[in-house]
């Protein structure tokens, strides 16, 4: 018979993906003996059986929590629903990973009519009582009955404006019990029932709410950002109520044990007296920073602290604690690994080997690589000036600007339309997720620096600005103000998220720089990492900036971008055009130098390292005029200036636009079928090479040019491609005097490539994946006409489990890939093998290519430390059952 359900001390830390990250942090802490509320975990294991049972709670499982009930109410001496000795327990879910927000929570669960009676009398507080009973009213209306918040909000505020109060603590026992009277009227407006005053009836139907809140919209939306499957459930864990608002000697809060936003070494977090735990989050009262609790509850701050240190020393991580202060009595409700940007990611992992609780190696592990991309996106320049509008709390650190938009769903439709914005709300609930990831930042007027939007901006590396009292925000006529200044919708703002400045129009931003323990880091993951780690780049600019983040060599240098400019297409089009061998070769000679000095600045810019240079990969057409295009302006000069000379001049280009014109061009005349029909293109490009590679040798300067050639989909073109470049670098050489060393390659991007492999190896050097072709011949898709109409749909009903073009399928093209190394090896025991697709930046893909035994991964010029660090954690992962064979490239 399955266990479904367990007791807190049945469980231990190890037990997560049964009882849940919290489920299990609760039974660890419980297990090495902290104040923790005691309580039972129903699995992740009943969250599934519920869902194969059409939602409904077995039999099996409502008979174990029965039990585990039974347990609960003899250990703490009360019973659910006693009106004397009443019990009241919270409801709360708790997933594998963390999921801040995006599932369901009930307090005060067990209260009815008669034990807010109860209540009362034991605590000698009516006033807490009810207080107690009318938040149980409007959660679990709100998330049992599906009642919206707003009706129940709407009536408290219009309670307080009526008895003149400013905030819900000057309410007394009289006036909740009032606001009750209100709350049960909603209930019985929406539901054309009474609410529910049977706790046991109340407990099942909390739990069946849980469940469902896995499948939520907003829960959905964050497992799909955060790649966490579906299949997983969430557990729900029962815990006996503690509680922060009994008065002024109780209170709650959330502290992290070392600053989320920096890293620094210090608690941060904030509290609220005479509160409970939802108040905190939710933005509705503005909370105060955790230190000021040293002054007010000495002795609590004192354990807490102690508790915090004992923690992270146990978890060996940072933690997210959440607690309760209850008549002076502190107690532990939840830690969690906690969320935090990638700056404190990093200075936390180095604090840490400082400190001596982890190793190098579990502090590499300790650090994501896609948030990296936080750390490489622009900041606000120092020396701009800014005009200061307000200021709010600094709750995620990095600037933004953007249109002012105060609706999530307006913010996903306008961010979805290319549009950058900033959202601007009172606060921010679980339901804005969609509107947060649209936009660029987040801007609340109310809530600190552990509430909702704080903690999702941080998690996704957006700017956020949190509490920002000073701004006034009407959402019914869409526009906030700071005193006399009106700011509109659609208005141009820039925040800070370091700073919580708020400043009217754009500011002039700079671009990162690397901290030294971010250098640190990725010091230590290059001794770690087996595998080389190199950059796409095609012009000076990007190999330097490549070469500074730590690239050891260009992967792929795409030739074709080095055509596009306004001054060069010309020239290109003077080539495409040409009527002859002569006219084309006068067109290449021109274009000659221009290449040659494109690759001399990128050898230098590169100081020796290999650049993989990649010859002319599109077809022709690409460098011509879009055919609707041309065939608009000749048809207006037909009528309006039919004996003109530009018209004959664009009936000419029309002519030859139509007859490149092809039905499928990714799969036509492009890449090495272009160099074998004109091989003076292919011949241009190599002589730039080597001219480049010769004039850097006379300055002392090392290059290694390695020459690839792409689309090769049988070994016969190679082998001719080949023998053209041989020609092209003994040219040079004897027309230099210069001995130049260099590799020929090819990348592989077709199927019969990769099957063939052992073939292709003959004639080549090295292989480079080219996997994001590789994935369109494999899939037979279109990319763009992919991502454009289908693939999303595909993701979204888990036809495929990831985007193929920005996660690289294992399955399908990683067999291929797989195949054409072992082949190519077959042939040459020490081919080196690369990938230069966008997968060569993506952390499993990564994981891959040093699992299938490749030399280098190459990625775009701002995804190499996140490239280190992922190769870094691939070797520490795979490291005791894998042999260190590789060498890096």
């Amino acid at each position: 018979m399955e266990k479904f359900v367990y007791l807190f001390h049945e469980g231990n830390g190890n037990m997560r993906d049964l009882l849940g990250g919290k489920g299990a942090n609760l039974a660890e802490m419980t297990r090495i003996g902290l104040p923790v509320p005691y309580g039972f975990t129903i699995t992740t294991h009943a969250c599934n059986t519920y869902y194969e049972s059409n939602k409904t709670v077995p039999e099996l499982v409502e008979r174990q929590t029965l039990e585990a009930l039974a347990c609960l109410e003899e250990r703490m001496g009360k019973k659910l629903g006693d009106p004397l000795n009443p019990l009241l327990v919270s409801v709360r879910s708790g997933s594998v990973f963390s999921m801040p927000g995006m599932m369901d929570t009930i307090l005060n669960l067990g209260m009815n009519d008669e034990t807010v009676e109860g209540v009362a009398a034991l605590t000698n507080n009516p006033r807490f009582a009810f207080d107690s009973y009318r938040r149980f009213i409007q959660m679990f209306s709100n998330v049992v009955l599906n009642i919206d918040t707003f009706y129940f909000e709407q009536l408290l505020e219009e309670t307080r404006e009526q008895k003149g109060y400013v905030s819900d603590p000057e309410m007394t026992a009289e006036d909740w019990q009032e606001v009750i009277v209100g709350y049960k009227q909603i209930v019985k407006k929406h539901t054309r029932k009474d609410f529910p005053q049977n706790p046991k009836e109340q407990l099942f139907l909390a739990i069946n709410a849980v469940f469902d809140s896995w499948n939520n919209q907003r829960a959905i939306v964050y497992r799909r950002l955060n790649k966490i499957p579906d299949h997983l459930g969430t557990a729900v864990n029962i815990q006996s109520m503690v509680f922060g608002n009994m008065g002024n000697d109780s209170g709650t809060g959330v502290a992290f044990t070392r600053n989320p936003s920096t890293g620094e070494p210090v608690l941060y977090g904030e509290y609220l007296i005479n509160a409970q735990g939802e108040d905190v989050v939710a933005g509705i009262r503005t909370p105060q920073p955790i230190a000021a609790l040293k002054e007010e509850m000495p002795e609590v701050y004192q354990q807490f602290t102690e508790t915090s240190h004992r923690l992270e020393q146990h978890y060996k991580e940072m933690q997210d604690i959440e607690f309760t202060v209850e008549r002076g009595k502190l107690f532990i409700l939840q830690t969690r690994n906690g969320k935090r940007t990638a700056q404190a990611a990093i200075r936390i992992a180095v604090d840490m080997v400082k400190e001596g609780i982890i190793d190098r190696r579990t502090a590499l592990l300790h650090v994501d690589p896609d948030q990296l991309n936080q750390l490489l996106h622009r900041r606000i320049d120092d020396t701009a000036t800014r005009k200061v509008l307000a200021k709010g709390l600094p709750a995620s650190p990095g600037a933004a600007t953007g249109q002012v938009v105060f609706d999530a769903d307006e913010a996903e439709q306008l961010g979805n339309e290319g549009t950058k914005v900033i959202l601007v709300r009172p606060e921010t609930t679980p339901d804005d997720i969609h509107g947060i990831v649209a936009s660029q930042g987040v801007l609340t007027s109310r809530g600190g620096m552990t509430s909702h939007a704080a903690v999702v901006a941080r998690g996704m590396g957006k700017a956020c600005i949190c509490g920002c009292e000073a701004i006034k925000i009407d959402l019914r006529s869409k526009k906030f103000t700071v005193g006399d200044r009106v700011v509109h919708y659609r208005d141009t703002i820039t925040i800070d998220g370091s700073t919580g400045e708020i400043m009217l129009g754009e500011i002039s931003m700079i671009d990162p720089e690397l901290s030294p323990e971010f250098q640190l880091l990725l010091g230590w993951a290059d001794q770690e990492r087996k595998i080389g780690v190199r950059a796409n780049a095609d012009n000076p600019e990007d190999t330097k900036k490549a070469f500074e983040f730590g690239a050891e060599g260009v992967g792929l240098c795409r030739t074709e971008h080095m055509f596009m400019d306004q001054y060069r297409i010309p020239i290109v089009q003077k080539m495409i055009l040409a009527d002859n061998y002569e006219e084309r070769m006068e067109a290449l000679e021109q274009l000659l130098p221009m290449q040659q000095g494109d690759f001399e600045g990128i050898f230098e810019a590169m100081q020796g390292y290999p650049v993989t240079v990649r010859l002319l990969d599109p077809p022709l057409h690409e460098f011509l005029p879009y055919k609707e295009e041309l065939i608009v302006e000749v048809t207006k000069l037909q009528i309006l200036d039919p004996q003109s000379k530009e018209l004959k001049q664009k009936e000419q280009l029309l002519k030859k636009v139509r007859q490149l014109d092809e039905f499928n061009p990714m799969l036509g005349h492009r890449g090495c079928r272009l160099g074998m029909t004109y091989p003076e293109i292919y011949d241009m490009q190599a002589k730039a090479i080597f001219y480049a590679a010769a004039k850097l040798a006379e300055k002392g300067i090392e290059v290694q040019p390695e020459i690839m050639i792409p689309l090769v989909g049988h070994v016969n073109e190679l082998k001719q491609m080949r023998q053209l470049v041989v020609n092209a670098a003994s040219t040079v050489q004897e027309e230099t005097g210069t001995t130049i060393h260099y590799t020929i390659g090819t990348m592989i991007e077709i199927p019969r490539a990769a099957l063939t492999a052992d073939k292709i190896a003959e004639e080549a050097d090295f292989f480079s994946f080219g996997t994001n072709d590789l994935t369109q011949t494999t899939f037979g898709f279109s990319r763009d006409d992919a991502e454009g109409k289908f693939l999303q749909a595909y993701i979204e009903h888990k036809v495929l489990p990831e985007n193929p073009f920005a996660v690289l399928d294992q399955e399908g093209v990683g067999k291929l890939v797989e195949t054409g190394v072992q082949l190519g090896r077959l042939t040459k025991p020490s081919l080196k093998t690369g990938i230069c697709g966008e997968h060569g930046g993506e952390k499993s893909s990564i994981d891959f290519c040093y699992k299938t035994g490749l030399n280098y991964v190459s990625c775009s010029p701002y995804r190499v430390p996140l490239a280190r660090l992922a190769a870094a954690q691939a070797a520490i992962r795979h490291q005791e059952n894998k042999q260190e064979v590789f060498t890096t490239a």
